[in-house]
């Protein structure tokens, strides 16, 4: 008997990260070829069935329009943006009459932006790219946001984005058709190992930064964690046992750059997650990212990106709404 065919839908996003997409559906390609039967099948659907362009311009023809397509067993949202899109309302409603009908949901990076604002990620543990953990959780504070690198939990997927689409279909595949059979598809793509759900999205440090300082480690780790900005330099370097001078030498000789530099940098770089996606104010991001005034928060952007902190918000590609500050 031949076994039951699940199909898979995509709802694509102007600006869609496209090895998020190949990752997610090349997989279910992959999983026909092993089993030399249909498992899988799948279709792509756009707001408008035009034709979509990815983060890298290059334009793909949707199978469908997405309110008329048919029902899937799995939809994915495959976005690259959290900004609101001109005809969201549509897309909330179609999504939920989707769910009402059992179908199973999902997102993938900036996807879950969308189910989140439909309501359909409550009561589900999600998860969304690193770089925007702390947006995501601000946007929604009553959800149960993971850092991991995806999540499965009932009939609701998310995942990270990149590389990681690979790994949660993977194991979409194994619980459908066992971990060995899934373990085969992984091997096709010279993925020696399939990552679980709560594996860290990040490399560690000492990966990141090519270096193994513990105490230099220590406060970058900090730094990191700072999320408030509440804690100086000095402060900082009391708490892993480092003088001011030491500091200063450590940063020099292992990452060529001074403390201020790498923290201004760091603060810059929170401030762009804020601006590309929360509704945030200007000067709430620069307040939220250490910042004592706007002028000062505008300059040190400017110099730093070549843009300024409300060029930021303006669309590069796809249908974004611009946020006024």
């Amino acid at each position: 008997m031949k076994p039951r065919i699940t199909t898979v839908g995509f709802l694509l996003i102007d600006g869609f990260s496209m090895m998020s997409f190949a990752s997610a559906v090349e997989v279910l390609r992959q999983a026909n070829d092993q089993a030399g039967t249909k498992l899988y099948d799948w279709f792509t659907s756009s707001v408008d069935a035009g034709a979509i362009t990815c983060s890298a311009g290059i334009r793909i023809d949707a199978s469908c329009d997405f309110d008329s397509a048919p029902l899937p067993d799995l939809l994915l949202v495959v976005s690259a943006t959290s900004s609101r899109l001109e005809n969201e309302q549509s897309l909330h409603r179609r999504l939920r009459f989707l769910a009402s009908r059992g179908v199973r949901l999902g997102a993938v990076t900036y996807g879950a932006y969308l189910l989140a604002r439909a309501g359909l990620l409550d009561g589900h543990r999600c998860t969304i790219h690193w770089e925007s953990l702390e947006a995501f959780r601000e946007a929604f504070p009553g959800l149960d946001v993971t850092g991991d690198l995806f999540e499965i939990d009932d009939n609701r997927f998310t995942c990270s984005g990149g590389t990681a689409a690979l790994d949660m279909m993977l194991h979409f595949i194994g619980r459908e058709h066992g971990e060995e059979f899934a373990s085969k598809v992984a091997d096709q793509f010279l993925h020696q190992r399939i990552r679980d759900r709560d594996e860290h999205q990040r490399m560690p440090l000492r990966v990141r930064l090519g270096i193994s300082h513990p105490k230099l480690l220590r406060y970058i780790e900090l730094l990191e964690l700072d999320t408030d900005m509440t804690l100086s330099q000095r402060e900082l370097a009391e708490e892993v046992g480092l003088s001011s001078r030491q500091l200063e030498r450590l940063f020099q000789r292992y990452l060529n750059t001074t403390p201020s530099r790498y923290t201004m940098e760091h603060r810059l770089g929170r401030a762009r997650s804020l601006l590309r996606n929360t509704s945030l104010s200007i000067i709430e991001v620069a307040v939220a990212c250490g910042f004592t005034s706007h002028s000062h928060f505008s300059k040190s952007y400017r110099e730093h990106f070549g843009t300024t902190p409300r060029d930021e918000r303006t669309p590069l590609i796809g249908r974004r709404a611009t946020i006024s500050d």
